[in-house]
């Protein structure tokens, strides 16, 4: 690797990691407000949000890689073009390849970067995500019930007017509306939640249990020192939750069947298994798109806009077909080959093009110089 490739791939990596950073930041902060309510009403951590949505960033990377490393090869070169200092590189000898080589190898770290995020960390950060999501929403104790406010939780309506030490609930008062024909409301100066093994429970202490005769009207009061509320509320092992697609690794989704996988998400599981293995091929195809629009030209004193926007405008189309295809092939398994034409052709045709020395038309060029005439 000459000084002049490794000059120009220090800058392109060092813009490739600014915009990805800022790219990502932006998607991350738009998708983290999804879960601001939990810090807001439901009391949890700032570590565990953060834990929380770091999780999806791998998901995220994946589409952003890509498209920063097209407008970072688009800057780049662009910019060469704009202070002529292609045409000297050209005028001192240098091969399209050598103009290209660096663009070439960034792509090829890019790539691997994605098969990276997609083969491995994608679907373990993903896991890790639903799992932490799961121990979330059934921690009713730190996220659910909390001071001063009513929750509904099946059917139970529960208010705490503390939460004190240990967890300790003080002035508790439930209300059990699962029976339409037997409203029971229960208050307790304190208690505490408890995990069993037949479920999550409340432990009411030093308080009245009031129930209603639906008949006729009379209400029944019980005082009691200890009684315990059972939350009939469903909560699947963690180990046997049925795992969504993203949480898969590429083997188990090309290969599962019945009954670890649903016979109606076969495809879409198959699908999402040709789509780990498609994604970072768009860093090789989009390089190619914009190498081959803005290299492969000669330069030209009316400037670049056109290309430019030319570039942007078949990635934009190659991202937008490429989702397309994914979503006809959830329903259409042939559509998967259109997803590797549309990530492979510009790849092909791309590179073959960059490849092309741009044709000057020396007469021409001549003519226009200073006392010579056509």
């Amino acid at each position: 690797m000459n000084r002049l490739t490794k000059y120009m791939l220090k800058q392109q990596l060092i813009m490739m990691v600014f915009v990805t950073l800022g790219l990502l930041s932006v998607i991350w902060l738009s998708q983290s407000l999804r879960f601001v309510e939990m810090i807001v009403n439901r009391g949890l951590s700032i570590g565990i949000f953060l834990n929380l949505t770091s999780l999806l960033l791998p998901s995220f990377l994946t589409i952003i890689l890509p498209i920063a490393l097209f407008f970072v090869l688009v800057f780049s070169y662009n910019k060469l073009i704009q202070d002529r200092e292609l045409i000297v590189m050209r005028s001192a000898g240098l091969s399209q390849w050598a103009l290209v080589k660096p663009a070439i190898i960034l792509a090829g770290i890019t790539m691997a970067a994605g098969y990276f995020l997609t083969l491995y960390y994608l679907p373990y950060s993903y896991q890790k995500f639903k799992e932490l999501q799961f121990s979330i929403r059934n921690d009713y104790s730190s996220v659910l019930l909390q001071e001063g406010s009513f929750t509904d939780i099946d059917g139970l309506t529960i208010y705490v007017r503390e939460v004190g030490q240990d967890n300790e609930l003080l002035g508790i008062m439930v209300n059990d509306g699962r029976n339409p024909a037997q409203q029971v409301t229960m208050m307790a100066k304190n208690g505490a939640l408890l995990r069993t093994d037949e479920g999550p429970r409340i432990v009411l202490q030093d308080g009245n249990r009031q129930e209603v005769n639906v008949a006729d009207g009379t209400m029944s009061i019980l005082y009691f020192d200890r009684y315990a509320v059972d939350i009939d509320q469903s909560i699947e092992d963690p180990a046997l939750r049925y795992q969504e697609a993203r949480e898969r690794s590429v083997f188990d989704l090309f290969t599962g069947q019945p009954p670890d996988i649903y016979e109606s998400d076969i495809t879409a599981f198959r699908v999402e298994g040709h789509d780990r293995l498609i994604s970072p091929l768009y860093a090789m195809s989009f390089a190619s798109i914009a190498l081959a629009v803005l290299v492969s030209g000669s330069f030209s004193r009316r400037g670049q806009t056109g290309r430019l926007l030319f570039a942007v405008a078949l990635m934009i189309i190659s991202q937008s077909l490429g989702i397309s295809f994914k979503n006809l092939a959830s329903k259409n398994i042939y559509f998967v080959l259109m997803m590797y034409l549309n990530v492979t052709l510009p790849i092909v045709i791309g590179l073959y093009w960059t490849m092309r020395a741009p044709k000057i038309n020396m007469p021409a060029l001549i003519g226009k110089l200073p006392g010579k005439t056509a």
